[in-house]
């Protein structure tokens, strides 16, 4: 096997999303979503405003609204559809929520204890708060600062931090890049690489494609009436930008 052909091997299934509709009260929001994230693997969901990012990950994680009507999900082998968001954050599941949603009345040091962690495996090396530290060293910088009071950039390491206070086996981050300056970006970014370095899987939903791509193995673009429009690897977008064109309008 070649290195290409190597790359191109389907990892093992961490994450299965089969055939998701999802919707609200008064609207049907996701129509037969399939995807997949392999261990060791990253996949970015790319849509413009309204085609159903956030909807795809409150689905995947247990949070209400909105309503599945059809469908499953499976982590790790584990129907998880229906289970409430703290027994599959239980389960290996971190989130990183859109608009960080750090407890604001909390110190750095606080948010980062108060969620509870996974066991982790053999040979897994666990997250703790001087490990977050290390990674963030401007959290570190900021410890006994209340949450409330930090930059944007600051509250996104601190939600990035919290989650990988749970000792995920997938990271889930929902429009990570939303409101932060290109400097404060580039760092990180910087950061997720080195987490899909370790071998972290992560499923990263994004309206900026630089980032989405510097990120994913694999890509898969939501489109009109929630539907894929697109889905393949990174390196076949950074080819070929026919498709962001099409399905994202840039």
């Amino acid at each position: 096997m070649g290195i290409d052909d190597a790359l191109d091997a389907p990892a093992e299934p961490l994450l299965v999303v089969a055939g998701l509709d999802v919707g609200y009260a008064t609207s049907h929001v996701l129509d037969g979503v399939s995807l997949s994230v392999g261990v060791g693997e990253s996949l970015g969901i790319l849509g413009r405003n309204g085609m159903g990012k956030t909807t795809l990950v409150r689905a995947i994680m247990g949070l209400k609204p909105p309503t599945v009507t059809a469908g499953s999900v499976e982590f790790d082998g584990r129907p998880i559809l229906g289970q409430p968001a703290h027994r599959i954050a239980a389960l290996g599941m971190g989130l990183v929520p859109q608009g960080r949603q750090v407890w604001g009345s909390l110190t750095v040091r606080e948010n980062l204890r108060i969620v509870p962690a996974r066991r982790p495996e053999a040979g897994e090396e666990p997250w703790t708060v001087d490990r977050v530290f290390e990674f963030f060293p401007r959290l570190a910088e900021r410890e006994r600062s209340w949450a409330r009071t930090l930059s944007g950039g600051e509250q996104q390491m601190l939600a990035i931090g919290r989650a990988l206070m749970t000792n995920p086996r997938l990271l889930v981050m929902d429009e990570p890049s939303e409101g932060l300056a290109p400097a404060v970006l580039r760092v990180i970014r910087d950061r997720l690489q080195e987490l899909r370095a370790l071998g972290l899987s992560v499923l990263v939903a994004e309206q900026n494609v630089d980032l989405a791509l510097a990120l994913s193995d694999r890509v898969v673009m939501l489109g009109e009436h929630g539907r894929i429009a697109w889905s393949g690897s990174s390196r076949e977008l950074v080819t070929d930008p026919a498709p962001i064109h099409a399905h994202l309008g840039l």
